[in-house]
């Protein structure tokens, strides 16, 4: 079977390395042709089989620093290593040939890419989980989904703004 499809790819987790820390959200942004659809995988939806289900008929995965980050703790946590079983482009180096540094909401910014979340960070991510884990909070979980789902997204509008460079 082609595959043709292209996704773009952000996690959230717990803290900073892999085999301690567990993914909370893998968000999946997989766009064929004029079709876009959004997949959050949350909590114990974060499996292997659901990954490959939301990356089905997927060629190209896109990330930022995902080759340091979202790749190795998706290797980590799933035994999925998507630098082989995807063609997998890090937009970070992208953004590094053209004069761009830091992390993705700063390129945003420089960009102009706008964000409907302000404040939300990694850190931010961790505490909302850790809000909607022990605490029920809903809210929390809700706002750590919009938080991914603007990474993703912006993702899509990142590479777009890139190839017009």
């Amino acid at each position: 079977m082609r595959r043709s499809a292209e996704a773009y790819l952000d996690i959230e987790t717990t803290g900073l390395l892999p085999g301690y820390d567990y993914i909370t959200v893998i968000g999946v942004l997989r766009c064929d042709g004029g079709n876009n659809e959004l997949v959050q995988l949350v909590g114990d939806e974060v499996t292997r089989g659901n990954l490959i289900t939301a990356l089905r008929n997927v060629e190209t995965v896109y990330t930022y620093n995902g080759r340091r980050f979202d790749i190795r703790f998706i290797a980590a946590s799933l035994g999925m290593n998507l630098d082989t079983q995807y063609d997998h482009h890090d937009l970070m180096y992208d953004c590094w040939r053209c004069g761009l540094y830091g992390g993705l909401k700063l390129v945003e910014r420089r960009l102009g890419i706008p964000r409907q979340l302000q404040g939300v960070n990694g850190y931010e991510a961790v505490r909302l989980w850790w809000s909607y884990l022990k605490g029920g909070n809903q809210s929390a979980l809700k706002l750590l989904l919009k938080y991914n789902r603007e990474d993703v997204v912006n993702l899509k509008v990142l590479r777009d703004r890139l190839n017009s460079f």
